[in-house]
């Protein structure tokens, strides 16, 4: 611990009187600086580490054979491209593509607006809850933050029914023209399919 030290410094070798010895003292660090170590561990052992944040996604089962089919008034397409810009149709047929940002006053009104609409015309189901459905595509351009967004917009609305989706080959075409369909041969009209 702390040491003194008696080395035989002094005044004996002057005449005329003594003087009194100086010692000096020195304070060995050694178990402070185990007991850093101990405490250092001992913290990093116990303290648990930050958790990271994960949002449930329900997959559906693939060995469901049965379809159910959905009123077209209920559909809500969000489709995120690139430059943070989402485009946006109601239906299942490509038609009217509009675009919007993520903002509350963007794609969150926009499922608002939707759910209103719904409804209005259908009422809510017999849990209380909307009956939207938002199908969420994305395009080649696009990057994993701006489906969090969307996802993260879909939690917030309340919105219980969503499904992740490819894009088809008309809605590619209709983003590549700005918003506007040209061609309406596509294999989602084609007759046998």
């Amino acid at each position: 611990m702390a040491d003194i030290d008696t080395s035989q410094g002094g005044g004996h070798g002057k005449k005329g009187g003594k003087r009194s010895k100086k010692l000096s003292t020195r304070v060995d660090l050694t178990p402070m600086v185990d007991l850093a170590f101990l405490l250092i561990s001992f913290f990093m052992l116990t303290t648990s580490l930050s958790k990271p944040v994960a949002m449930d996604l329900a997959m559906p089962k693939k060995d469901v054979k049965e379809k159910q089919d959905v009123k077209e008034s209920k559909v809500l397409n969000l489709i995120a491209d690139k430059d943070n810009k989402v485009w946006y149709y109601e239906g299942l047929h490509v038609a009217g593509l509009k675009t919007t940002d993520y903002s509350a006053q963007g794609i969150r009104q926009i499922i608002l607006d939707k759910q209103k609409k719904v409804k209005a015309i259908h009422g809510d189901d017999e849990k209380g809850d909307n009956q939207i459905i938002v199908l969420v595509k994305l395009s080649d351009d696009a990057n994993y933050k701006n489906m969090v967004d969307i996802l993260d917009e879909i939690d917030i609305t309340k919105t219980k029914i969503y499904a992740i989706q490819d894009l088809s080959d008309i809605e590619k075409e209709a983003i590549a023209n700005g918003g506007q369909v040209k061609s309406f041969a596509t294999s989602e009209t084609a007759p046998g399919k």
